[in-house]
C-alpha cells in the first residue's frame, strides 16, 4: 500500500530556508514523475513544482520561481524540496504526490494518496 511522508517542515522567519522531504513505503517513487503541493488555509491544494522521472525536468509556479527548488534521489526513494527566501504568504501544508508526468508545475496523480503533509509557517 502506498504511504507518502513529508517532513521538514516547521517555523520560520521570513527571509529564512527550509528543506521538505518526501519519502514513499510500499511504492517505488523512480517511475514516475513528483509534485510537490501546497494547501493555503480556506484555499484550494495547489501545485509548487514538479520534477520529471529522470528530474532532468523542473517546473515552478511562478510565485515560487526562484526561490525554491525541486529535486529527487531516486536511489533513497526520496524527493525534495528546498524553499529559500520563505515568505508569510508561503505558509501553508506542503504534500507530495507521484504523478504520471508533469503539466507545469502540477503533477498528473496517479490517485488520492494524500499523506499528513508537512505545516510550514513563515512569521514577518
Amino acid at each position: 500500500q502506498l504511504q507518502l511522508v513529508e517532513s521538514g517542515g516547521g517555523l520560520v522567519q521570513s527571509g529564512g530556508s527550509l528543506r521538505l522531504s518526501c519519502g514513499a513505503s510500499g511504492f517505488t517513487l523512480d517511475g514516475y514523475a513528483i509534485g510537490w503541493f501546497r494547501q493555503l488555509p480556506g484555499k484550494e491544494r495547489e501545485g509548487v513544482s514538479c520534477i520529471s522521472r529522470g528530474g532532468g525536468n523542473t517546473n515552478y509556479a511562478d510565485s515560487v520561481k526562484g526561490r525554491f527548488t525541486i529535486s529527487r534521489d531516486n536511489a533513497k526513494n526520496t524527493a525534495y524540496l528546498q524553499m529559500n527566501s520563505l515568505k508569510p504568504e508561503d505558509t501553508a501544508v506542503y504534500y507530495c504526490q507521484p504523478g504520471y508526468f508533469c503539466s507545469g508545475s502540477v503533477a498528473a496523480t496517479i490517485g488520492d494518496y494524500w499523506g499528513q503533509g508537512t505545516q510550514v509557517t513563515v512569521s514577518s
